[in-house]
């Protein structure tokens, strides 16, 4: 058995008074991980909390938090944002993976709302202009999907490519945020 199974005080699944909502908490004797599966007009997100800081937003299913006050601040902002109400992101977060992903999670935070980035102008942006598939690869791994807006970043052509939320709702984003498709 591992750590994790041999530590395990509980698992409570807890809906909030918002039945669109059903989020779950564990307590280990290491730390206390939330989870919670947010039911939107545009698809399912996934959230998870870790020590006080966001590790992942996003579409991917994962142990689906104990309503804490991050959570409630992320749900907020997410909302503004859907609803046209805000342009930038304030909560506290924690990016995990290579230094590679995390140089460009860096690079994404810097594409200013409402406007998009290639992929390849990414990869310049980190010093590594010849890895252009690796930093798709990075981005496609994105572990906090819409506060790190990797649905800004673009084929070289102007064309939408891959999203983990998937291509529609990629563009329901970014129209959200004024960008309009190029005629072809």
């Amino acid at each position: 058995m591992d750590t994790f199974t041999l530590t395990m005080k509980s698992l409570k699944t807890k809906m909030s008074g918002d039945k669109n909502i059903r989020s779950y908490v564990i307590h280990t004797l290491m730390k206390t991980e939330s989870y919670a599966q947010i039911k939107t007009s545009a698809g399912v997100l996934y959230y998870c909390e870790l020590s006080g800081a966001v590790t992942y937003l996003g579409f991917e299913k994962k142990m689906t938090t104990e309503v804490t006050g991050l959570y409630l601040d992320t749900m907020d902002q997410i909302k503004e944002y859907l609803n046209g109400k805000r342009t930038k992101f304030t909560i506290k977060f924690k990016v995990e993976g290579s230094e590679l992903q995390k140089k460009v999670c860096k690079a994404l935070l810097k594409i200013p709302f409402g406007k998009t980035r290639t992929y390849k102008e990414i990869a310049e942006d980190i010093g590594e202009p010849e890895a252009v598939r690796a930093v798709a690869t990075a981005i496609g791994k994105n572990p906090i999907s819409i506060i790190i807006p990797c649905h800004r970043v673009i084929g070289t052509d102007g064309s939408l490519r891959g999203y983990a939320g998937g291509i529609e709702f990629k563009k329901f984003l970014l129209e959200k945020e004024g960008w309009k498709a190029q005629k072809k």
